[in-house]
């Protein structure tokens, strides 16, 4: 390869745009012919538009080389060249994806017209004759150069806009593990189709309440960072735990903790995966007792029943329960004792075939009167 920049002062060309002018400046052209002379003489006209950053290469291999090693906005191609033409040499550019961007004139005389005519075809950008003539190169050349900027433009534009769209997709994802983390999927994808009004009534499920027993002692003890620190390790346990078992968390208020299993999608057996995911939950308390030198206990009560579900709010969602149902399972856990969980009459009679129970005397609920109640004590 030789570079080449002669010391002729470029000459004023006229009808050309000054800003395209300045922009050829900069532009790097490669000219191949297996003629020096030729080359030169094509350089030293390039150099009279102002096109000084010039490479060339004297055969089609030499010249496949540089462009796949280097960057340049045009060739001028001679078509009649030993071992590699200039017809395989645009074929082998024009199917290489990352070199098919490069523009090329081809340069020819009056006999290869067949050739030149095929170049044009597979992307030739124009063509040249020989001998050529100086203004019709200047012409040809400008005109190839502003295609190719624009064709940048272009492709940055578009590389902005597939840059911009998966900018989006991310947000987009981002936003629906929100929606995830705060509604059910069936809910979620209601949501997203322009549904406002998302309710529906669930005749058989069973709802989980906790509440940490010796929670507002440690919060006495424990610095808000640390307090919010130690929940979030808790409550990332259950969380854990009720996506495995299939169940819906439905929110934590303070040191409770609330979950539903049967809605959105009933299942039959939403009794029984609530009964382990209860019992699981005293796993986890006590291994993060171990793991964080605590002595906390947990009430658990259980309740089986008809709820109605909906989504509540306008800037905030917040998906939620509501019915007699609810309370209920509220009032099992308030009654319940530290390490223990008790269950109701309705919820009994679904467990008592797959769980060893421990029955309780009738006990007083508020609103609902004397209710005779159950523990659980293991599975069956």
């Amino acid at each position: 390869m030789e570079q080449l920049g002669q010391s002729h002062e470029p000459i004023e060309v006229k009808g050309i745009d000054p800003e395209i002018l300045e922009q050829t400046k900069r532009m790097r052209v490669l000219v191949v012919d297996d003629s020096r002379t030729l080359r030169k003489l094509l350089i030293r006209e390039l150099n009279l538009i102002g096109i000084t950053n010039i490479a060339e290469a004297a055969d089609g291999n030499e010249a496949l080389n540089l462009v796949r090693s280097e960057s340049f906005d045009l060739m001028l191609l001679d078509m009649e060249m030993p071992e590699l033409d200039g017809l395989g040499v645009l074929s082998i550019i024009k199917s290489t994806p990352q070199l098919s961007y490069l523009p090329v004139i081809v340069v020819s005389g009056a006999e290869q017209f067949e050739k030149t005519v095929e170049c044009i075809q597979i992307g030739a950008e124009d063509y040249l004759p020989k001998p050529f003539n100086p203004i019709l190169l200047r012409a040809r050349v400008f005109s190839s150069l502003e295609k190719k900027r624009l064709r940048d433009i272009d492709r940055e534009r578009i590389d902005e806009l597939q840059h911009e769209k998966e900018l989006l997709s991310i947000e987009q994802m981002k936003t629906e593990k929100l929606m995830l983390n705060i509604l059910p999927k069936p809910v979620a994808d209601r949501l997203k189709k322009g549904e406002k009004n998302i309710a529906g009534s669930y005749p058989e499920v069973t709802i989980l309440f906790s509440d940490l027993v010796g929670f507002t002692k440690m919060s006495s003890e424990k610095s808000a960072t640390e307090l919010v620190r130690l929940l979030n390790d808790l409550f990332t346990r259950f969380d854990k735990r009720a996506e495995l078992l299939g169940l819906e968390k439905i929110k934590t208020i303070g040191d409770a903790y609330m979950a539903v299993g049967g809605l959105p999608i009933p299942r039959p057996d939403h009794a029984q995966i609530v009964a382990d995911m209860a019992l699981g939950m005293f796993e986890d308390l006590r291994e993060f007792n171990a793991t964080q030198g605590a002595e906390l206990q947990m009430r658990i009560g259980l309740n089986s029943g008809p709820v109605v579900a909906g989504v509540i709010g306008f800037t905030k969602f917040s998906y939620d329960l509501w019915g007699n149902t609810v309370n209920t399972a509220s009032r099992m856990e308030s009654t319940s004792l530290p390490g223990r969980i008790q269950i109701s009459p309705s919820t009994q009679a679904a467990l008592h075939d797959h769980f060893i129970l421990e029955e309780r005397e009738s006990i007083e609920c508020k609103g609902l009167g004397q209710i005779m109640t159950h523990f659980i004590v293991s599975r069956n």
